[in-house]
């Protein structure tokens, strides 16, 4: 029998929810210094090549899909042993004056379009003429192959941590004809995968009872010897609940195929020291810096609401050293502290939440299950994914405002072909419902963070954007002694603290208040551009 690799359920769902105005995929624009003896022609061959020669140390270079007979379960993945790199592996231009949001734009661009399923999931790009010198790769692979953490693991197979790229051994020379698979051979698999996850999905039930019910003797222990002070403190907190509806924002409604994107780094150490003086985790950090930008683009615009915005956190389930490319993950939302003024407050209330979700995953993390039966599942979810999209459900059901990742990156230089990665920026899914989509990631001293919104909910995201870069500024001022005694209303460094663009120079635009909702268009009319002046607005972060 030829050799295939099932998709988990989760795998799957990540496949079957993609539509034209919804691509499943994540990627990444990366910015390199020119290698040495670089005469500004020759790099994107130079790259091929070095792809070529590194494709066999990650499967998702070199496995395609095979779908099943009337899609009755989730595809596998097989061999497929006639890449053709010209397709995967192209070359671009900048336009002049080669600006960085130029750049950016042409990533969001590339980020709207669909991979092409009868093809290995993956494409990279090459994109020479910045002003500056510097050269941009972007690249993209389907979610239903890797989570964030298989990417980075992808990643190491590419890059070095020497400008002299590392001896690779090459692969061993094995060829099969695989491009297509008997019906009968599909759905013999297909069935043993069904029942292989029935048996392992009855053997957790032990587990997980045992789990609960722990959990459950512990909250009843820790109430009944809490204290008289301690009861009075937690209900002053006002702990999150575990489940609310989002209140109504320009993010939470039904998206279209277009996108804009806006990327910003931030330095790390600087970042590390404010918050180990504020006893804050990186995490709680980048959290913080977030939730102040939102605070801060909303109030501008006077759509922010009483009540805090909540963010949609993917929580990785991968255990230490596990580089496998799949999808092991689950979510988990989280009160951003929007509706505090208070810079302190607000970060007290997201240390609460990420102290409440570390403990509930700390629970839980080994009795959840990455993979079920998926019989009928193709059918099932792109349905509810399409029906979700189409009837404007997304307007109401909101389960979150924002998606917020956070994804531990290289510690060290790494380099692609002799050429020296001096910024990673991620860009990541937005979803019915959840137009913005902020994932970040840390590159040896910067913190990168890639916001990707739908264009029609949010155009100005690069005012998103100038917001971060305020938020760090009110970082800057916030100590310690005013966590003890936080201030009644606004901090003033919050509103007074100049934007700035992503090249340094002052830029700050007035903006008009936006009707709070996304209106709906008919499927012809979403496809043609949208207009140039904006009538309305429309977020992945566990380290």
């Amino acid at each position: 029998m030829t050799q295939m690799k099932h998709l988990s359920i989760v795998d799957g769902a990540f496949l079957h929810m993609e539509s034209a105005e919804m691509p499943m995929h994540v990627g990444s624009l990366n910015l390199f210094e020119p290698p040495a003896g670089y005469s500004g022609e020759g790099f994107y061959e130079t790259v091929k090549a070095h792809v070529a020669k590194r494709m066999h140390m990650a499967s998702v270079f070199t496995r395609k899909l095979a779908l099943m007979p009337f899609d009755l379960a989730n595809p596998v993945w097989i061999h497929d042993d006639d890449i053709d790199l010209d397709y995967h592996v192209r070359y671009m231009v900048l336009p002049k004056p080669g600006t960085f949001a130029q750049l950016e734009a042409l990533a969001a661009r590339l980020h709207s379009m669909l991979l092409d399923r009868s093809r290995p999931l993956w494409e990279f790009y090459i994109i020479e003429g910045l002003a500056d010198g510097r050269i941009g790769f972007y690249g993209k692979v389907h979610h239903a192959a890797v989570d964030g953490q298989a990417g980075v693991a992808m990643a190491t197979s590419l890059f070095d941590v020497t400008p002299e790229p590392r001896v690779v051994k090459p692969p061993r020379e094995v060829r099969a004809n695989t491009y297509q698979l008997g019906v009968a051979e599909l759905l013999a698999a297909a069935l043993q995968n069904q029942a292989r996850q029935i048996v392992e999905g009855l053997k957790l039930v032990p587990a997980l009872v045992k789990t609960v019910a722990g959990a459950v003797q512990t909250a009843i222990a820790e109430r009944r010897d809490e204290s008289a002070e301690d009861r009075a403190a937690r209900k002053a907190e006002k702990a999150p609940s575990a489940f609310k509806f989002a209140p109504p924002t320009p993010f939470n409604h039904s998206i279209t195929n277009q996108r804009a994107f806006a990327a910003v780094s931030l330095p790390l150490p600087e970042i590390k020291a404010i918050g180990k003086g504020l006893g804050a985790s990186i995490n709680d950090m980048v959290l913080w810096l977030c939730s102040t930008a939102l605070r801060g683009y909303l109030k501008d615009s006077r759509e922010l609401p009483d009540k805090s915005l909540v963010a949609f956190v993917p929580i990785s389930l991968r255990q230490e050293g596990d580089t496998t490319s799949n999808n092991q993950v689950a979510g988990t939302i989280l009160d951003l502290g929007t509706d505090a003024a208070d810079p302190a407050e607000r970060l007290k209330a997201i240390k609460r939440g990420t102290s409440a979700m570390k403990k509930q995953m700390g629970t839980f993390r080994g009795v959840i299950p990455t993979d079920f039966p998926s019989l009928g599942s193709p059918w099932l979810i792109s349905g509810l994914a399409s029906l979700y999209g189409r009837s404007r459900i997304a307007d109401w059901l909101r389960i979150g405002n924002v998606a917020i990742s956070n994804v531990p990156g290289s510690k060290v230089d790494v380099y692609l072909a002799g050429a020296k990665m001096t910024d990673y920026y991620p860009l990541s899914i937005v979803g019915h419902g959840l137009a913005l989509n902020i994932t970040v990631q840390s590159h040896v001293d910067k913190i990168c963070f890639g916001l990707i919104a739908c264009r029609r909910a949010v155009p100005d995201v690069h005012e998103l954007g100038q917001q971060l870069e305020r938020a760090m500024k009110t970082l800057r001022a916030l100590t310690a002694p005013a966590l003890a005694a936080p201030a009644r209303h606004e901090a003033p460094a919050e509103a007074a603290a100049p934007a700035t663009a992503h090249d340094g120079t002052a830029k700050q635009r007035a903006r008009k208040p936006r009707s709070p909702r996304l209106r709906v268009v008919p499927a012809a009319q979403a496809a043609a551009p949208a207009a140039t002046k904006r009538k309305t607005r429309n977020t992945a972060a566990a380290r």
